[in-house]
């Protein structure tokens, strides 16, 4: 499935991400509109998307039928943070838009990771995480994450014991990539993590047993959480109101 536009993205090396989850819910009245109207709204709004990407990195999702306050995603990844700004007035001003609420929206940057890097165990890639690199997978799990108050107080060799055991299990399930963000000051939360995967499966056994790590009890808030699957543009949208098809016999 194709999701990039005509121009790739370029990475600036050494130089840190702005990253945006922003969750769109379309209000009732948009689907009593008329097909034909419905459908050049979708192309207008789509090619709004298009015209973004290449100087940005969009990726888009779908959460028709995984959530009920949220119908889709657009994932975006810029070094202006002005660029959200105008994008997101961009898509407000078409007449989609008009029809528009953003219920949910995140804002993080990437960063040097302080434990991941330090983190000794097999396999594992002393990253950077200065630039996010999302793959090709099919599903995307997203939440925001904000650490008890305690945690910061804990001597930095034993929250670096804590997270060593954290990564271990991560690392165990190699079908689930993580992307880590970080949100101090600039949003409610402290970090917004977002995993991708084609095996929904192995990301839910994977934060069941993460439940049970200690770094889990200093855990002050992890939701919601949106289980989102990629498409493209005009794909997310035409799910909005998909024509009923004929029944197979």
């Amino acid at each position: 499935m194709e999701r990039h536009g005509s121009m790739e993205f370029q990475t600036r090396p050494g130089e840190r991400q702005f990253v945006k989850f922003t969750f769109f819910k379309v209000a009732p009245e948009w689907r009593r509109l008329d097909v034909i109207d419905r459908d050049a709204q979708i192309g207008e709004f789509a090619d709004v998307v298009a015209s973004w990407e290449g100087r940005n990195l969009i990726r888009c999702y779908s959460t028709m039928g995984t959530r009920g306050d949220v119908d889709f995603m657009i994932w975006q990844v810029s070094y202006e943070l002005e660029d959200l700004q105008q994008m997101a007035g961009e898509l407000l001003g078409t007449t989609l838009g008009g029809y528009l609420t953003t219920p949910h929206s995140y804002l993080s940057m990437t960063k040097h990771s302080a434990y991941v890097e330090k983190y000794a165990g097999p396999g594992q890639d002393r990253a950077t995480r200065l630039s996010l690199a999302p793959g090709e997978h099919k599903y995307l799990f997203v939440y925001p994450l904000t650490k008890m108050r305690e945690w910061y107080s804990l001597p930095a060799e034993e929250r670096q014991a804590i997270m060593n055991q954290h990564i271990a299990v991560g690392a165990s399930y190699s079908s689930v990539k993580l992307n880590t963000t970080y949100s101090f000051g600039i949003d409610d939360q402290e970090f917004t993590l977002a995993f991708e995967t084609d095996v929904p499966g192995d990301f839910l056994d994977l934060v069941q047993e993460l439940r049970a790590s200690t770094s889990s009890a200093y855990t002050l808030s992890d939701i919601p959480i949106f289980t989102c699957i990629a498409t493209t543009a005009r794909g997310m949208l035409e799910a909005l109101a998909v024509a009923r098809g004929a029944v197979p016999a």
